[in-house]
């Protein structure tokens, strides 16, 4: 097996039991037998227990910001543009091996270390709505943020209650359901282009 892949390999099987029993209940001889290797073979890769912790984090944290920008920047749709978000939060939550639960739900915030990765992450995310917010309607940085951090917020709060409850709504609907409530807010806010045209039509008719 190639260091890469080994790596994957004990990066899997400490997720599986990050998730199962949290970060501090979790031992390096539990996720060295759930990998199938000695103990000498994990510590030749990550020195310590947080240092597999801080790599996961840092894979899945690049994964979700990465699903949200990709969801921003696949259409001009705005309407669609907001089902996207959502789709990829749902998408994110409901991954195989529920890794969400480290970025999301990490009982380690007290760690500087972990507190500033999920900071980031959670920021990024916002970032790459507020870009799409503040280039479409015109409106301020501020502004853009702190509609983004609503949307986003909404986003994984949602898709993390829909998971853990025992609802009878489908993954589908609750998309469709959320991302309709969210369309509703948002779509409020004029189009910057729009908002020029209707600048430079009014020019125009006071001129005439």
């Amino acid at each position: 097996m190639s260091r890469e892949d080994r790596r994957a390999q004990l990066l899997d099987a400490a997720r599986a039991v990050f998730v199962a029993s949290g970060y501090h209940a979790a031992a390096m001889d539990d996720i060295a037998e759930r990998a199938g290797v000695s103990k000498p073979v994990l510590y030749q890769h990550f020195p310590g227990k947080l240092d597999l912790y801080l790599a996961l984090l840092d894979q899945h944290a690049a994964e979700l910001e990465q699903r949200v920008r990709t969801a921003m920047r696949r259409t001009s749709d705005n309407r669609a543009r907001v089902r996207a978000a959502f789709d990829a939060y749902f998408d994110f939550v409901g991954g195989e091996g529920q890794a969400f639960r480290l970025v999301l739900e990490s009982d380690l915030r007290s760690d500087p270390r972990v507190r500033e990765r999920v900071e980031r992450s959670v920021g990024a995310c916002i970032d790459a709505v507020a870009e799409v917010i503040a280039e479409d309607t015109g409106t301020t940085p501020e502004r853009a943020r702190l509609l983004a951090v609503g949307l986003v917020g909404m986003a994984e709060t949602s898709a993390r209650n829909w998971l853990d409850g025992s609802s009878a709504v489908t993954r589908d609907e609750a998309v469709r359901l959320l991302s309709a409530l969210a369309w509703r807010g948002i779509s409020g806010f004029p189009r910057h282009n729009e908002v020029a045209g209707a600048t430079q039509s009014g020019s125009a008719t006071a001129a005439t």
